[in-house]
């Protein structure tokens, strides 16, 4: 049998080894549970509503933005080729002030009376040369017109596809504050302010200026999941930006953006998702979200969700409803949803 004080040595030696492995735990634990065991303090026809309505706003605003640079090649357009018709009216314009003042019979008079053939040859083939010239310049008018009236038409329908994307971003905001409303929240607040005016550098777009669709194709470097192209580029800006605290991107359960590789949520705290954060803490969320917001067109933001606030697209700030905790209030950390 083993001593008193054998036994009180192995008893001292594994307490030792169970401090040391909660302290391994401790540190390589975040400091509290992921916001994904609360939820995002929004049910999933929240979350849904949201998604939808800021999407089709985005796209909207794409649409919108693609027909004002449209308008205004067709206007520069427009304008020269309304020099043109000046111009070549003019010339058709001295035609037949011409033609008026040497009589209708003029050059067919001057080709009767020529004094020999060769003249008279000379003389139809000059005569045949001037007919041929009129009318290629009145053809050349007549195209001319016919330009400036399509350029007119073609930026009469941009105008039209404007108010018509401008009535869709207008419900589509309308459909994102009142999913809001319902759900107890949605009056317009004040947002944050940030010292941190860092630009990030811009996400790829579609050649007309719309966002690409896209998958959760790309390892998750924040957890064992799969993150977007997109939300891969906003989580590294963010990081060359100095945001390097505890974040945590793909989240298999749940509603919202996270199951689709399409939302982060940044950790306030050095240590991980905590307590309400405040002071330093506080201020590191403050400049994160301002961050995301200034270079929300840039990284193709959808919304971003932070102390009980939340930045929509079209809205700003709006109060955001969640349920009491500090990672369903948001107060915790920084929630970025991407298109």
């Amino acid at each position: 049998m083993r001593s008193d004080a054998a036994v009180r040595r192995y008893v001292v030696l594994t307490l030792a080894v169970l401090v040391g492995l909660v302290g391994i735990v401790a540190v390589a634990t975040p400091a509290s549970a992921d916001p994904g065991t609360d939820g995002e303090g929004g049910t999933a026809s929240l979350m849904e509503q949201l998604d939808a309505a800021s999407r089709g706003y985005l796209d909207a605003k794409a649409r919108l933005d693609a027909s004002k640079i449209r308008q205004k090649q067709l206007t520069g357009q427009l304008q020269t080729v309304e020099l043109e018709l000046s111009s070549q009216s003019e010339a058709v314009d001295e035609i037949a002030v011409a033609a008026y003042m040497s009589g209708g019979l003029g050059p067919l008079a001057g080709v009767l009376n020529s004094g020999s053939p060769d003249i008279f040859i000379d003389r139809v083939t000059l005569l045949n040369a001037v007919a041929t010239s009129e009318d290629a310049q009145v053809r050349e008018l007549t195209s001319t017109r016919e330009r400036v009236a399509a350029a007119k038409a073609a930026i009469d329908t941009e105008v039209k596809q404007q108010r018509a994307q401008l009535s869709v971003m207008a419900e589509r905001k309308e459909q994102a504050e009142k999913a809001l409303r319902t759900a107890g929240g949605g009056q317009v607040t004040s947002g944050f302010t940030s010292s941190n005016s860092s630009q990030a550098a811009p996400a790829r777009r579609n050649a007309d200026g719309s966002w690409p669709r896209e998958s959760c194709s790309l390892n998750d470097p924040t957890t064992s999941g799969c993150i977007t192209p997109r939300t891969l580029h906003a989580l590294n800006q963010a990081k060359a930006a100095g945001f390097t605290r505890y974040v945590s991107c793909y989240r298999a359960g749940g509603s919202g953006e996270h199951p689709k590789g399409r939302a982060c949520d940044f950790a306030a705290q050095k240590g991980g998702f905590g307590g309400t954060a405040t002071g330093g803490d506080r201020a590191y969320g403050n400049n994160l979200a301002t961050y995301f917001i200034r270079n929300a067109s840039r990284l193709g933001v959808l919304y971003v969700i932070w102390f009980r606030q939340i930045w929509l697209p079209g809205s700003g700030w709006r109060s955001y409803s969640g349920g009491g905790s500090p990672s369903a209030d948001h107060t915790n950390h920084v929630h970025l949803s991407m298109y």
